[in-house]
């Protein structure tokens, strides 16, 4: 399957420390749709370099069928240049670049980008940061964007729904695909399938995570159930085109196309990406 076809059909993305040899081990065995291995807020100063040439092997070994994206250090780290310029020779599929803030912040490193929104500058250039050529799709940073404003969200993200919409709507006029930001309430896994299920009604194609424990969750959150798929198959089979009633409800051709769309769902788990 072309990459950004996959991408399309990724459902979980689990963060990963390039810094933590035995976590990108573990990594392997896991189910998350994408690994995104972090150079920036996970590793410490004194292990940049190392975790730099870390994730590098580590895309270059590959993971089977998983996506392999790598977080560079921000634009106003003193290690963002030395990160895009061993990335963007790099074998990973994507490169993450944290706290964009307009197409001016993608560096032309000929390798698709996954544009983190993460400021109110960033939000209110999400639009044109997503038509980006460059940009394959946008992820949400719900703890900066929190930080930066004064909000404090609620148990279920209240007052963060305007900023999780704004990306939602920038990446959808781009028909490119969107994350959500991470859930930090590791113990809590009944407020995260709760947080899932916001975030996938809010139009989210995928999840960003920071524990293994979270990807069985996100990805049948973010995938298409049987239940769901049987009743797409029954919509396409009664669809004779035009408007007509389906089951106590009006349908139409948008109806039929997002059938299609949810039974495409069903049949794309990740195969192997190119490295």
């Amino acid at each position: 399957m072309d990459i950004m076809q996959q991408l399309k059909f990724t459902r979980s993305a689990l963060y990963m420390p390039a810094s933590n040899a035995r976590a990108l081990e573990k990594a392997r065995s896991l189910d998350a749709d994408m690994l995104i291995i972090d150079l920036e807020d996970a590793v410490p100063h004194e292990l940049k370099a190392d975790a730099r040439a870390a994730a590098v092997q580590y895309a270059a070994d590959g993971v089977g069928g998983k996506i392999i994206a790598i977080r560079a250090n921000g634009a106003d780290s003193v290690y963002h240049a030395d990160d895009i310029a061993a990335l963007a020779q790099s074998h990973a599929n994507f490169i993450v670049v944290p706290k964009v803030e307009g197409p001016d912040d993608i560096p032309d490193a000929g390798k698709p980008i996954l544009a983190m929104i993460e400021t109110p500058t960033g939000l209110y250039a999400a639009r044109e940061i997503a038509a980006h050529p460059m940009v394959a799709g946008l992820i949400a940073g719900t703890n900066d964007i929190a930080a930066e404003t004064g909000i404090r969200p609620g148990p279920l993200r209240e007052g963060l729904e305007l900023a999780l919409q704004t990306i939602v709507l920038a990446a959808s006029a781009s028909g490119k695909p969107r994350f959500d930001g991470v859930c930090n309430r590791l113990d809590d896994m009944n407020g995260f399938d709760a947080e899932c299920r916001q975030g996938a009604t809010y139009g989210f194609t995928g999840k960003t995570l920071i524990h293994p424990n979270q990807v069985a969750t996100a990805n049948q959150v973010f995938g298409a159930d049987v239940a769901a798929v049987a009743e797409a198959e029954e919509l396409i089979a009664a669809s004779r085109g035009g408007a007509q009633r389906f089951k106590g409800r009006m349908i139409e051709s948008m109806h039929v196309d997002e059938a299609k769309l949810t039974i495409e769902r069903s049949r794309h788990t990740t195969g192997a990406a190119p490295s």
